[in-house]
């Protein structure tokens, strides 16, 4: 199982996760920090209260090295095992790797799925129109669009070229445009990690994973490393409205990350970061499989613009962001009706993937149905002080 999980050279990977520990006394159970090495798990909750605070750590590979040295917790196996649908209170199970971090998420960062959003748009969300709006932009507009820098001379040629024929989009000038779409996908500490239910808001009837790569940014504004994530976007919702963005993106169980955030090192650089493809499968119980790639070496934006677009002089993140850098892929193969496209099915198995980052897995449920999100920052805080950790 974990080898499943794991980074292909998971050997020479700086990997960091965070678990719920449990202790004798259930008040001071709570998540801890942790790192992996050699199939077991390693504390580093000595040094460390948060992962917000490692990867504010200059010192963070010496801090991971020293509690390499102790006796580890526990087999990552046994954790991997007990993290798939509903744990066992009273074994250990893994959470999102990250905590105070906010969650941001660049959209529309991919010519085809700025295609796809322009559709959406116009066809007000109802899936049934998508098909034929689509041959049509497609013979229009996306052949101009893939070998455009945003911002750029061409770019905005395009632009006054599209507006005379009456077909610009808001998803056109952030697309295209010099500023990039950036927003707030969810609260902090409210993303899942491996192995839990990820939520479809119960009144959408057309949704989609997003299988990206997502950025740790420390509070100075340097990446830290990547992990996988699942952007999960209704897109009947965003469609009626680009002002239903919030309403389609931020709801109960919609963010995963995980299965680990992987450090750069001398083994893993933003370089190799460009040069990723991610993978998705979706299994449905009805027999229907998705198989879709992603791959960075498409993205519109450098990932390094699309950090400086998110902080800097203008916004600061003083425990740091993760950043999700968007998606070339965008489904649209039918699935229930002809002409339909894809949309989510209950207990659907979202499995996304990357040699470089590992394995995220989820189970789909409604956003009602998934478990509650009751640990906010202040229970954190107060779990961290019980633990003496502050």
């Amino acid at each position: 199982m974990i080898n499943n999980i794991l980074p292909e050279d998971s050997r020479n990977a700086t990997l960091i996760g965070r678990i719920w520990q449990l202790n004798r006394n259930p008040a001071l159970s709570g998540p801890s920090v942790v790192t992996i090495k050699d199939g077991k798990i390693y504390d580093l909750t000595r040094h460390v209260s948060t992962c917000s605070e490692l990867m504010a750590a200059p010192d963070r590979l010496d801090i991971i090295r020293k509690a390499l040295s102790y006796h580890p917790l526990c087999s990552l196996e046994s954790v991997v095992n007990n993290s798939i649908g509903n744990p066992d209170p009273d074994l250990p199970y893994l959470l999102s790797p990250i905590d105070l971090q906010c969650i941001k998420a660049a959209g529309v960062t991919f010519a085809n799925s700025l295609i796809e959003r322009i559709i959406e748009e116009r066809a007000g969300g109802d899936s049934s129109q998508a098909k034929k709006i689509r041959a049509g932009l497609a013979r229009s507009i996306s052949a101009d669009l893939s070998d455009i820098k945003p911002g750029s001379v061409k770019a905005r040629r395009v632009k006054k070229h599209l507006r005379k024929q009456g077909l610009w989009s808001q998803y056109l000038e952030v697309g295209i445009g010099p500023d990039a779409e950036i927003f707030t996908k969810a609260p902090v500490l409210s993303s899942v990690g491996y192995g839990q239910y990820i939520g479809v808001h119960p009144a959408s009837e057309w949704s989609n994973p997003e299988p990206e790569v997502v950025l740790v940014v420390n509070p100075a504004g340097n990446a830290t490393g990547a992990l996988l994530g699942n952007d999960v976007n209704l897109r009947d919702f965003e469609g009626r409205s680009a002002l239903l963005l919030a309403r389609g993106k931020d709801n109960n169980a919609s963010c995963a990350l995980g299965p680990f955030i992987r450090l750069f090192d001398d083994h893993f650089t933003l370089d190799d970061v460009r040069k990723l493809d991610v993978t998705l499968r979706v299994e449905g119980e009805d027999g229907y499989v998705l198989d879709g790639i992603s791959s960075m070496t498409a993205i519109s934006r450098d990932i390094e613009d699309l950090i400086r677009q998110t902080g800097g002089a203008s916004h600061q993140y003083p425990d740091g962001f993760v950043l999700m850098t968007g998606t070339l892929f965008s489904p649209t193969q039918d699935r229930d009706i002809p002409d339909m496209g894809f949309t989510h099915h209950p207990d659907d198995k979202v499995t996304i993937a990357s040699n470089k980052l590992g394995v995220l897995c989820n189970t789909v449920t409604t956003s009602d149905k998934a478990p509650p999100w009751n640990f906010g920052i202040g229970a954190l805080i107060q779990n961290l002080c019980r633990r003496h950790l502050l």
